[in-house]
């Protein structure tokens, strides 16, 4: 059964939610989305937003949660639905356009995506998503205009863990590392005791080769979330690559390679 289908509602409550603008269930629900999407939980994030939406049908932030997590959660067909579904409602929503830009670019769609995302822009929506999410796009494009977006996003928020996580995320998906590791070491200076920056650095290490550092990052991560299993796998994984390393060594100094 398709995902998006589970993240239907009655239709009927449009009107409820209309006449009762304030819903503190919708707030908690709201509360409980952003915690779990800082914590990388993103099905739980989905399920939040989803509850809020049941309370409160014209909260277009908990819309637009609904697609970023979708595109977090790699289902990005399912992303790009959603979003039209939220833009019949509010069709000039600058970062409901810049999302629906990032699911067409992750869909392949690289000209509906630069649609999308000038559209966010002519909209006035000048928030450090918007600039992410054109920076998104501009990647999958293969365009270095990509490097001002971030920046841009960056200085609209540059007291803020949450946007340079972001940023490394986006620069994982594409396999930049090394500046991914750059934007997770910028989150960990204002945010030094989180332990998904933590997991998240240690992957972008890893990747680069950089195997000590990225065990002091997987053990940061367990020291302040012990028995995590994100941070033990990645650590087993990491004990796997180090093992095959040091078995492809001796195997060269054996046969002279």
């Amino acid at each position: 059964m398709s995902r998006f289908a589970n993240l239907e509602f009655n239709d009927e409550s449009k009107g409820r939610s209309q006449q009762t603008p304030v819903n503190t269930d919708a707030d908690r629900h709201s509360a409980e989305a952003q915690t779990a999407f800082e914590r990388a939980d993103f099905e739980q994030a989905l399920r939040s937003y989803s509850r809020v939406l049941e309370h409160n049908p014209q909260h277009v932030p908990a819309w637009t949660g609904q697609v970023r997590a979708l595109i977090e959660l790699g289902e990005f067909q399912e992303a790009r639905l959603w979003a039209d579904k939220a833009l019949e409602r509010f069709p000039s929503d600058p970062e409901l356009l810049a999302a629906k830009g990032v699911a067409l670019s992750r869909c392949g769609d690289l000209d509906g995506a630069l649609t999308f995302s000038d559209a966010s822009i002519a909209e006035r929506g000048d928030t450090p998503y918007v600039w992410l999410a054109r920076g998104d796009v501009l990647l999958a494009r293969g365009e270095k205009r990509a490097d001002y977006c971030f920046d841009k996003a960056l200085g609209l928020a540059a007291a803020d863990w949450f946007i340079a996580w972001l940023a490394a995320r986006i620069r994982v998906f594409y396999k930049q590392f090394t500046l991914a590791l750059k934007f997770a070491q910028q989150a960990l200076e204002l945010k030094p005791d989180n332990e998904v920056l933590w997991l998240c650095a240690g992957r972008c290490q890893k990747e680069l080769g950089l195997i000590g550092p990225a065990r002091n990052s997987f053990q940061q991560a367990l020291q302040l979330h012990p028995r995590w299993h994100e941070a033990e796998r990645a650590m087993s994984s990491l004990a796997e690559t180090t093992m095959v390393q040091r078995l492809g060594g001796w195997w060269k100094r054996r046969t002279g390679g």
